[in-house]
């Protein structure tokens, strides 16, 4: 496992909120939703505006004619996930820094448009080839998911903890032993934790109890109202909750294991990898990659090389 130091959270424009009650689990406690409402009024972070990317023909040529024909390219993504993707005030709109970059692909490939549509993190990539295109939703690069589906490096991102604020339980990041986690099902920090809660056991120590969510925003809930101890997520995600949520929720610890994640595209489709990879490349080289992650703050996390299926250390 590399660890690393923590990194600065993430620097948001004055304007820049997720309305952590929209998708408020309704058996919270009254004190977890009176926590979750005060960051309800803030306003919606401002959308990267891709009208300016151009048309590359060559990379156009590779796109497959049933994509070219539909003339969009079809994100899934859990919309849960700020600042990669997330749900706008009306609480139907995906926006962040993956629904951008989808929008920046389909450009770059000569599609009219990226649409991204919300599922449940865990039934994206079976969908792919089907219902989705693309699957561009904070995917951790591991070797289990590169059988599942072709995986093209653009971010880089580590994991961190979040607590409540002033860390009121003691939660100590370096023996999470005995502690009770909320963790995004289906997401590398649910295998991470599992494995730390098999390391305390084989210790003598108490398990982790693991408290899968498909919602990001119902464990934020959680931990501001005490019934959970910390969450762990993407460095990037624990930033921007813990900005969004005027303080309440604090990263606490290094950022750990950090590793590449990667658009997702389905297995047996090589035009459409190639197109996908080309496009994230020029993206890349032309600047444009991290002008849409600094829209959200996280251009730290820029890569400079489209990779497709990379080694990876699990």
């Amino acid at each position: 496992m590399t660890i690393s130091k923590a990194h600065a959270l993430i620097v948001l424009a004055a304007a820049a909120a997720l309305p952590l009650a929209a998708c408020a689990d309704p058996t919270s406690t009254s004190s977890s939703t009176s926590g979750s409402e005060s960051t309800s009024a803030a306003a919606t972070t401002a959308s990267y505006d891709v009208s300016k990317i151009p048309t590359v023909d060559e990379i156009a040529a590779l796109v497959p004619d049933e994509v070219k024909e539909r003339g969009t390219l079809r994100n899934g993504a859990s919309a849960d996930y700020a600042p990669a993707e997330f749900l706008g005030d009306d609480s139907q709109t995906p926006q962040g820094y993956d629904v951008d970059i989808n929008k920046a692909l389909a450009k770059v490939m000569g599609l009219n448009e990226g649409t991204t549509n919300h599922a449940e993190f865990p039934t994206i990539i079976p969908a792919l080839g089907t219902k989705f295109d693309v699957g561009i939703s904070s995917f951790t690069i591991t070797s289990e998911r590169e059988e599942q589906a072709n995986l093209i490096s653009y971010v880089e991102v580590g994991s961190a903890y979040g607590v409540a604020a002033g860390n009121p339980k003691n939660f100590d990041p370096t023996d999470p032993c005995g502690k009770t986690i909320g963790v995004q099902t289906g997401t590398a920090q649910e295998d991470y934790a599992t494995e730390l809660s098999e390391q305390c056991v084989a210790d003598g120590k108490d398990k982790i109890t693991i408290m899968p969510h498909d919602l990001q925003t119902d464990i934020a809930t959680k931990v501001i109202g005490g019934q959970y101890d910390a969450t762990l997520a993407d460095s990037t995600v624990i930033g921007y909750t813990a900005n969004l949520s005027s303080g309440k929720i604090e990263q606490v610890g290094d950022v750990v294991d950090s590793a590449p994640q990667g658009v997702a595209v389905n297995k047996n489709d090589e035009q459409l990898t190639q197109a996908i990879q080309k496009a994230m490349q020029y993206l890349m080289d032309n600047g444009y990659l991290k002008d849409i992650l600094t829209t959200y703050g996280a251009q730290d996390a820029a890569l400079t090389t489209a990779e497709l299926n990379p080694a990876t250390n699990d």
